[in-house]
C-alpha cells in the first residue's frame, strides 16, 4: 500500500492502515521530524486509546490501554546504543505479548524483530505532504 498524504488527511490515513495491518508489530522507518509519532497518535486514538499519547524518547517505551482492554506499546529505540538494551528493558516479553507494537528507529534493534511484521516507512515529500509505504513482512 502507497499513500500520498498531507497532515489534514492523518485520521483517513491512520484508518486505513488499521485496515491494512497484517500483523500487531509495526516497525516505523523515517527521518526525524517525518510524523512517525503524529501518525502513531493517530492509530493509537483509532484503536480506541483514550490518554494522551506521547514520545517515549527518553522511557523507550510507553504502555497505553485501549477501549476493548487490549495493550498498546509505543517504543522509540532512537536512544539505544547496543541492541542488547532493549533485552534490559523487555523487549522480547514485548514483543511476544500479541499485544500491538508500535516501534520507531526498528533499525537500532533489528535483531530482536520478530518474522512477522509490518514494514512503515514515511517519507517528507517536497511539497510537504508525505508518502507513507506499508510493506507485510513475513
Amino acid at each position: 500500500m502507497k499513500l500520498i498524504f498531507t497532515a489534514h488527511e492523518i485520521p483517513s490515513v491512520a484508518k486505513q492502515v488499521i485496515d491494512a495491518l497484517p500483523s500487531k508489530t509495526v516497525l516505523f522507518y523515517g527521518q526525524m521530524g517525518v510524523g512517525k509519532t503524529t501518525l502513531i497518535k493517530e492509530i493509537a486514538k483509532q484503536l480506541g486509546v483514550t490518554t494522551t499519547l506521547t514520545s517515549p524518547t527518553f522511557s523507550i517505551v510507553n504502555e497505553y490501554e485501549t477501549a476493548s482492554n487490549d495493550m498498546l506499546y509505543h517504543f522509540d529505540c532512537y536512544r539505544i546504543e547496543d541492541e542488547n538494551e532493549a533485552l534490559d528493558f523487555g523487549i522480547e516479553e514485548y514483543l511476544s505479548s500479541g499485544n500491538y507494537n508500535f516501534i520507531e528507529w526498528p533499525e537500532k534493534i533489528s535483531s530482536h524483530i520478530p518474522v512477522q511484521h509490518t514494514v512503515i516507512k514515511l517519507i517528507k515529500n517536497t511539497d510537504g505532504s508525505r508518502t507513507l509505504t506499508l510493506e507485510p513482512v513475513k
